[in-house]
């Protein structure tokens, strides 16, 4: 898809929620964690800061990004033997051992779910051809996500020189990845039946992230522990239509501190009616006056924020150069995406508001050029008459 056009326009911005009562103020909650951050899931915006920029290693909240390269690596259900080196590491696993059938769908389980070192070792391998090499994919889609304070060693996360990130990176890189219908999947399911093994056989995998079954709308994301690190958790909630996510670094009280976070931020964020632009238009090849009227396919979206104004939200249409006609009413021709300061928020269908028949010009303009020979040569011979 390519950029058509960009609008950057005042919107409707309606608040559906506000806070639980007028006058609310309660106090932000004291937490146990090094550093923290709650952001919105929609628009990336900070509900809740504690020293959110500060480098820390993360343990194993790493695989969000090794998971993540994984799945977009494409060819997640094809079988292959796991390399027998790459199994080899100590810490938590998935049970991979040498000469193992595996599929990258079944290792994303294995490093989301049981936080599988050796899971994230043998995707590294298969898909980057060694751990360095791996690594620096990692970084570059950090780079590519802005994720300023991040810098990655190891797929795994045990620690190797500089390997760390801050809160608020790790809060925006799971908004990226549970963006991702895959993964978000995978990190949402309390245990899961995978295959693997030589010969393959279905496992019984679970979920290290206990937080999916204490409180209420929890659906990811990541746990994570080392001696360094200490206990880091990223998850993720959805109450009332609002969607936030928390990460909690060095945090040896960390399942109370997220649901503390979310009972107080919950209050905090309002859910917001978004109206999206109705008047687009595209070009069209093969139409009589060369235009189709767009209309997204919902008239407004629903955001999580709690500062958000019209100004802060823009958008951007995303369709081809041009249309060729015929288009029936309601067929898909592109997208509108939605920021909220800069940021993409959510992509909504861009649909055709008319029918376009096909008509051919240059047929029309072949049979008035003949009607104007005919036309000449009929006044030649009247004129001779």
């Amino acid at each position: 898809m390519k950029w058509l056009v960009s609008i950057t326009a005042a919107v409707s911005v309606t608040a559906l929620c506000v806070r639980a009562a007028a006058g609310y103020c309660a106090e932000r909650p004291e937490i146990s964690a090094k550093a923290a951050a709650v952001i919105s899931a929609d628009t990336g915006e900070t509900l809740y800061a504690l020293n959110a920029g500060e480098k820390l290693p993360m343990a194993s909240t790493t695989k969000i990004m090794t998971a993540l390269l994984c799945i977009e690596s494409g060819g997640l259900y094809d079988e292959f033997t796991v390399d027998s080196e790459a199994v080899k590491v100590e810490g938590s696993s998935m049970g991979l051992r040498e000469g193992d059938t595996v599929t990258k769908y079944a290792l994303c389980c294995g490093m989301l779910l049981p936080s599988g070192n050796d899971a994230a070792n043998a995707a590294a391998v298969r898909i980057a051809g060694s751990l360095d090499a791996f690594a620096e994919l990692m970084n570059s889609r950090a780079r590519d996500m802005g994720l300023s304070r991040t810098y990655f060693v190891t797929p795994s996360g045990l620690e190797g020189e500089g390997h760390g990130s801050s809160a608020g990176d790790m809060a925006l890189l799971a908004r990226e990845a549970l963006s991702n219908d895959i993964f978000r999947s995978i990190c949402s399911q309390s245990s899961m039946k995978v295959s693997f093994g030589d010969p393959p056989c279905e496992r019984q995998l679970k979920n290290t992230n206990k937080l999916l079954g204490m409180y209420d709308g929890v659906y990811g994301v990541k746990t994570g522990f080392t001696d360094e690190a200490g206990r880091c958790l990223v998850s993720a909630c959805e109450r009332d239509g609002k969607d936030l996510i928390c990460v909690t670094l060095n945090d040896r009280n960390d399942w109370d501190d997220h649901m503390a976070l979310y009972d107080w931020c919950f209050r905090e964020a309002a859910l917001r009616e978004v109206k999206l632009p109705g008047d687009i238009t595209a070009g069209i090849v093969g139409a009589v006056d060369g235009k189709l009227r767009l209309m997204p396919e919902r008239d407004s979206i629903s955001v999580t924020t709690v500062s958000g104004s019209d100004r802060d939200f823009s958008f951007a249409v995303l369709a081809p150069p041009f249309v060729y006609a015929p288009v029936r009413t309601g067929e898909q021709i592109g997208e509108l995406a939605v920021y909220f300061r800069g940021r993409e928020t959510e992509r909504v269908p861009l649909v055709a508001a008319e029918d376009k028949v096909y008509s051919d010009g240059r047929k029309k303009q072949e049979k008035s050029l003949i009607e104007r020979i005919k036309h000449k040569i009929g006044s030649i011979f009247s004129h001779k008459g």
